[in-house]
């Protein structure tokens, strides 16, 4: 399927790539709390969003109105260097005055990924209070891998086809991840792609495409109810 209703930026450089980033989740921050009274984020991992987790520790936000979550897990530690969560805590959680009732990490330590993943889903659909419909985010974070890969989402695996679940196990050189499944991620208020560097150019060529391969190019399948906003740098999206 090609990419549709879908909001693309180019920005000049890594800098105005992650400003613009910090602008519109605080900009979805507010919207989220006047509506709703809360705003639910689910983070990515990788290197490209530290900077970003580290603007966004420099805010004054009402952090008892924010949930946050992670969009996958590497099935590893909490300390593990690469954890995402450990990452993320110590770019941004750490630094500021969050309930630990308002953080939400994935289980990587019950030695079972499959029961860790069915054991998130239920913590999932506890907090937004729902046992049959899927519940919506409000901002899901992503980034997108040069193989085309997004969450652990990663090209012809089996979580690119579960339907059914909220949570399931990626797979990843044969190492298991937890994620979101593709239905969970499209059912996003919005979903915000942030992307840098040149050895993602040919990816997101194909991602784009109106014709393409969805199950090579799995960041294709990213198609939310909600905004689906992609933010490029020039040396990712300097060729589209």
């Amino acid at each position: 399927m090609a990419i549709l209703n879908h909001n693309v930026e180019v920005l000049a450089d890594k800098s105005a790539l992650i400003e613009r980033s910090r602008d519109i989740i605080l900009d979805r921050i507010q919207t989220a709390i006047d509506s709703r009274g809360q705003f639910t984020i689910a983070l990515s991992g990788g290197s490209t969003p530290k900077p970003l987790y580290e603007a966004l520790s420099a805010q004054s936000l009402p952090w008892s109105k924010i949930h946050i979550f992670w969009g996958d897990e590497r099935y590893v530690p909490a300390t593990h260097q690469d954890s995402n969560q450990l990452m993320a805590r110590q770019a941004w959680i750490n630094k500021i005055e969050i309930p630990a009732s308002n953080i939400h990490p994935m289980n990587t330590t019950g030695g079972d990924p499959q029961q860790d993943a069915e054991q998130h889903e239920v913590e999932l659909r506890q907090f937004f209070q729902t046992t049959a419909e899927i519940p919506s985010f409000d901002l899901i974070l992503l980034g997108m891998g040069d193989d085309g890969h997004t969450a652990s989402l990663f090209p012809h695996t089996e979580a690119l086809t579960v339907g059914d679940r909220l949570i399931t196990v990626g797979n990843k050189d044969g190492q298991p991840r937890l994620t979101f499944t593709v239905p969970l991620i499209n059912q996003a208020r919005c979903v915000l792609f942030v992307v840098a560097g040149t050895n993602k150019r040919p990816a997101l060529k194909q991602v784009f495409a109106t014709q393409g391969d969805d199950a090579q190019y799995p960041s294709r399948l990213i198609q939310p109810q909600g905004e689906l906003i992609w933010l490029l740098d020039q040396a990712a999206g300097g060729e589209l």
